[in-house]
């Protein structure tokens, strides 16, 4: 253990330690020469001055034999994929993981093809729940888009498909609209339904 300490904290444990070590051998083996009757009537004495060198010592192992610590550098990373995020710098690390796929970015304008879109519109089904006068439906389970996305551009109507629950039309309650058409449709799909859409308004 001396040698993992610095010089400074090496000394002082070896001068305290070193103080009792000589007392035990003077006590021992020196002063019962030259005084046979050691300690005698000085017993009180040397039991007093044996405690104070022995709490000593361990006073000194515990003042002298802690380091302080080292300042380490911290370098923290923050990565988000997924609805992940993980810092790391050797102290803490976090995980928040949403269970979903991030939706594809929306398209900056409708550049999908309507005529296609038609198509997805009526694979998904999505007239089984919505009236829109260019695709021929009239339910009423969802909301009237020919009324819904009046005046709305691509970036809206894209994201009422991938995040429908994120605005919700009057006189309706979160939760009717599937939330997995990000993850079911691919990119082109999406863009195809988005021009459609806004083909019909």
């Amino acid at each position: 253990m001396p040698l993992a300490l610095s010089t400074g904290y090496a000394v002082g444990l070896a001068l305290v330690a070193g103080s009792f070590v000589v007392f035990a051998l003077l006590s021992a083996l020196v002063i019962p020469r030259r005084w046979p009757q050691f300690p005698g009537r000085g017993l009180n004495w040397f039991i007093v001055g044996t405690l104070v060198l022995f709490v000593s010592t361990l006073a000194a192992v515990e003042v002298f034999a802690k380091e302080e610590p080292e300042e380490t550098a911290v370098t923290e990373t923050t990565t988000e994929t997924g609805g992940t995020t993980t810092e790391t710098g050797g102290t803490t690390t976090e995980a928040t993981t949403t269970g979903e796929a991030e939706p594809p970015p929306p398209p900056a304008a409708a550049e999908g093809d309507a005529a296609a879109g038609k198509g997805v519109f009526d694979t998904e089904g999505c007239g089984g729940c919505h009236a829109f006068s260019a695709a021929g439906t009239t339910a009423s389970v969802g909301p009237d888009l020919d009324e819904a996305l009046q005046g709305k551009d691509a970036a809206f109507v894209h994201e009422s498909i991938v995040d429908p629950n994120k605005e919700i039309a009057s006189g309706y309650a979160a939760g009717i609209m599937p939330k997995d058409f990000g993850q079911k449709l691919s990119q082109k799909q999406l863009d195809d339904l988005v021009a459609f859409l806004l083909q019909g308004q």
